[in-house]
Formats: C-alpha cells, sequence, structure tokens
C-alpha cells in the first residue's frame, strides 16, 4: 500500500519566496512540465478588440461591437474605357461583285477587318458590322410549323424565296442550299443546280452563298459548274473540308474558285488544328482574301459553349498575330432548330413552341456574336430582328441609358 503523502502544503507567502530559486534553476529550459497541478481563478475578464472607438460618428454597442451606418447612397465610381493594341487584324473579304467590279450585284458586302475582340471597348468598335443571310432550299423540305408559316407561299421557287428574304426580312446575303443535288434524295444534276443559282442570282442583287448537299464529290461538282456559270460573281461557295482533299476534290473546286473569281468557305468541326491545315492547303491555290471560316456551331447546352469557345480562340490568336486564322467567321444560327426542343410539343413550362425556336436562334446568334462572328445564316424573321438591333446598339455609343442602367439591381422582369 502507498504512502499517504503528510506534507503541508505551501502557503502564499513560501511560494513567492521560492521564485528567486526556481527562476534560477530555471536558466536555459525551454519547456516545463507540471504534474498534479490546480490553479484557482478569482475574476476572469474577456477583452474583444474593436475596429475603431466610441463617439457620434463612430457608434460602439455597449457590448463592444461596431455597428457601421446605413449607407444613404450608392458609392460614386469613375470610369475611364480601357484600349488594347492587338500586332494581329482580321482579314478583309467582299461577298458579291458589282458592276463596277465584274458582277451584276446591287451592292457587295465586306466582312473581317477586326483589330481587338468583338466589342471589348469603345474605340476599337467592328469596321464591318456583321452580316446576315436568309436561308433558301431549292426542293420542299420538311421545316417546323414556325418556320414554315413565313415562307409558305414561295416554298416551290427558290427565286421568289430568296426575293422575299431580301425585300420583306432585309437579308444582307441570300444562301441557297442545294439539296436536290445529294445523291441521297433527288440527284440533281450540276446543270440544274447552277440554272437554280442563276435564277437566284437574277432575282436579288446582293451577294449570294451557295450551300452544298454535303457529300464532298457531289458538292465538288455542282460548285466546278456554279463557278463557271457564275464567274465573276464573287459568291461563297459553302463549302470546302478536309474530305475534300481524301477525294482529291479539293484542288478542282478551289482552282475554279481562283479562276472564276469567287470564294471557299473552310468548315472544320471545332478543332483549330484542322482549321490551320485546311487553310494552309488553300493558299497553295487561292489567295487569303477569298477565305471565310466556318468553325462550326453547336447549337444545344454544353456544345454552344464549346462553340463559343473555339470561335473565341480562333480570334484572339488571329489578333495575336496567327496568320493562318485571321479570316473572317460565319456561324449558322440555324442550327439551332436541329434540336428537338425548339420546336416538338413539350410540357406548358418549356413556354410555347411559337416562341421556343426563335429565342433559340437569337440566343445562338447572340452567344456567337459576342466570340466575333462576321456573318450569320439565320431563318426566323423575329430572330433576325433582334439579332440587328443588338448589332446596332453594341456598334452605335451613346444607346444606353444610364438613368435605367443604375437601377439593374431591382429591376422587375
Amino acid at each position: 500500500m502507498p504512502k499517504k503523502n503528510t506534507r503541508p502544503a505551501l502557503d502564499a507567502e513560501q511560494l513567492l519566496s521560492l521564485a528567486p530559486q526556481l527562476r534560477d534553476l530555471l536558466k536555459g529550459v525551454h519547456q516545463v512540465e507540471l504534474k498534479n497541478f490546480s490553479m484557482e481563478i478569482g475574476n476572469l475578464e474577456l477583452f474583444i478588440p474593436t475596429s475603431g472607438f466610441a463617439s457620434p460618428a463612430n457608434p460602439v454597442h455597449s457590448a463592444g461591437l461596431y455597428i457601421p451606418e446605413k449607407p444613404s447612397e450608392l458609392i460614386r465610381e469613375s470610369y475611364a474605357p480601357a484600349s488594347f493594341e492587338f500586332p494581329g487584324r482580321i482579314r478583309e473579304v467582299t461577298l458579291g461583285a458589282t458592276r463596277s467590279g465584274g458582277g451584276t450585284r446591287g451592292k457587295s458586302i465586306t466582312i473581317g477587318g477586326a483589330q481587338a475582340p468583338a466589342y471589348s471597348d469603345r474605340i476599337h468598335l467592328p469596321v464591318h458590322p456583321p452580316a446576315i443571310s436568309l436561308d433558301v432550299f431549292d426542293m420542299n423540305i420538311s421545316l417546323p410549323k414556325v418556320l414554315r408559316e413565313n415562307v409558305s407561299e414561295v416554298m416551290e421557287d427558290p427565286a421568289e424565296w430568296a426575293r422575299m428574304n431580301v425585300k420583306k426580312y432585309g437579308a444582307d446575303v441570300v444562301t441557297i442550299h442545294l439539296m436536290s443535288t445529294d445523291p441521297l434524295f433527288r440527284d440533281a444534276s450540276p446543270r440544274s443546280a447552277a440554272k437554280t443559282v442563276e435564277e437566284v442570282l437574277q432575282a436579288v442583287d446582293v451577294p449570294v452563298i451557295v450551300g452544298g448537299c454535303g457529300d464532298p464529290k457531289k458538292d465538288a461538282e455542282v460548285f466546278l459548274e456554279v463557278a463557271e456559270m457564275a464567274a465573276g460573281e464573287r459568291l461563297l461557295l459553302n463549302s470546302v473540308t478536309l474530305d475534300m482533299v481524301e477525294s482529291k476534290t479539293l484542288d478542282r473546286v478551289a482552282t475554279a474558285a481562283r479562276d472564276h473569281g469567287h470564294l471557299l468557305l473552310a468548315f472544320t468541326g471545332l478543332d483549330l488544328n484542322n482549321a490551320k491545315e485546311l487553310n494552309r492547303r488553300l493558299y497553295e491555290y487561292i489567295p487569303p482574301e477569298q477565305i471565310v471560316m466556318d468553325l462550326t456551331t453547336v447549337a444545344l447546352g454544353y456544345g454552344l459553349e464549346y462553340s463559343f469557345t473555339i470561335h473565341e480562340r480562333a480570334r484572339y490568336a488571329a489578333l495575336m498575330g496567327d496568320p493562318e486564322l485571321a479570316h473572317p467567321v460565319i456561324s449558322a444560327a440555324t442550327n439551332a432548330w436541329a434540336a428537338r426542343e425548339a420546336w416538338m410539343k413539350m410540357p406548358p413550362m418549356y413556354g410555347p413552341r411559337e416562341l421556343r425556336g426563335p429565342v433559340w436562334e437569337t440566343i445562338n446568334a447572340l452567344t456567337l456574336l459576342l466570340a466575333g462572328t462576321d456573318l450569320f445564316m439565320m431563318m426566323h424573321p423575329a430572330a433576325v430582328l433582334t439579332l440587328r438591333d443588338v448589332i446596332h446598339r453594341l456598334g452605335t455609343p451613346g444607346t444606353g441609358h444610364a438613368e435605367q442602367i443604375a437601377g439593374w439591381a431591382g429591376v422587375r422582369l
């Protein structure tokens, strides 16, 4: 059994008298471990530091907490627009040739020329505002009702369809899609396709884009025929691809475009390396000023975000001095209609389909507008009107109203 400790406890005076001895013993000691130690504390005071001191201008709560004054107005901040100079510049490309240029167009459209990212500052506004092309098809195809109701009376006549797009809807450019040439549809001949293009050229005096069916070999045959028929008109042939390299037709189409004074739309699928490779191959045949790029517009969900990223990367690379990407860019905002959600019947929470499709096309166009797109292919008149209005507002200084902008945080929609 352990022996009980009977040593009396030291009182306060005795403990204090030992302090000098303890101090000498603990010299050079960095750590002390106490066993069976206890301490009695009387009053404990806790101090919380505050960020200020009490005054009429800086009140302090009874518990010592600072209470800021309620702001009576917004903090006024000055704004100076920033401007950046880039070493590169987007090439200018002119669609359509007037009589003085060897064609028959009443006017031509020039795109490109950007020296800075789209609408990044008020000093480097677009040299040429983005242009809008409206689609025409050379055969009766299946269209959503909300699109068909605007063109139903002219769908059997491509020339009249093109004329209505210009006269009624104000198209800057007309795109004629030669769907009938597809071997899986009517397999119409190149001569027949050229005749359709000729009729469209006679119906309108704006520049014309000629779209193929997507079959590399058949498109090459059609483009050769059309290029010769419309020599000097500066058509935009839509499109040439790397697939034409494999089918050994790219050189023929590019040579025909050069010899007959037309432009080429270089189409690649969201891959800048492929875009650069295709452009390098085209440089062997035609001047860079006859090339427009289509990097692809994906209209659904994450695809649209990726499309924006690719377009923006291409534009920044070009402005930083990459000559192989310094070309104007086209965007098919009409790809929005490929998504079923744009036109199919859905629960009321998704909104009426009469609005869903046009809104979807508009969002596609506005998204790529901010990435620097120079030419849009569109279909619905409401989407065209909205995009044109936004282009005007962004490109015209002084159209905003400061009193409206200041209250954006509390606006009710």
